[in-house]
């Protein structure tokens, strides 16, 4: 009786080791998510940003194939590096839109200043 329960536990046991884990779809969608984000702002076409968006696009591909062959555990890692670049693509293509806005706000400052100058000199 307890060699029959111990097989059945043996067998369970196996049985659940070859479940693996469930498959990563939350963290899929936070990935997906994040990369349609970085394409939405522009990142692909921000030098600092596009091997990032590149490289979660790749991931995402790899993940999805993990995912088809049954690893889900290394696709849940894979679609967290995804989502770090994709999100790390957002804020580069951000960073570099708000240097070109602060680029174009000094290069009308002086225009500005010596307009209210002469204005202020003709009064």
């Amino acid at each position: 009786m307890q060699l029959r329960y111990a097989l059945v536990l043996a067998g369970a046991a196996i049985f659940s080791a070859c479940a693996g884990s469930p498959k990563p779809t939350n963290e899929l969608v936070q990935a997906q998510s994040a990369l349609r984000a970085a394409r939405e702002v522009g990142a692909a076409e921000v030098p600092e940003a596009q091997l990032h968006v590149q490289l979660a696009d790749e991931q995402l591909r790899r993940a999805d194939k993990l995912m088809n062959d049954g690893d889900n555990a290394e696709a849940q890692r894979v679609l967290e590096r995804a989502k770090a670049d994709a999100e790390l693509a957002v804020a580069l293509a951000r960073e570099a839109d708000a240097q070109k806005s602060l680029e174009q706000s000094r290069s009308n400052a002086p225009e500005h200043g010596s307009q209210s100058l002469s204005m202020t000199a003709s009064q």
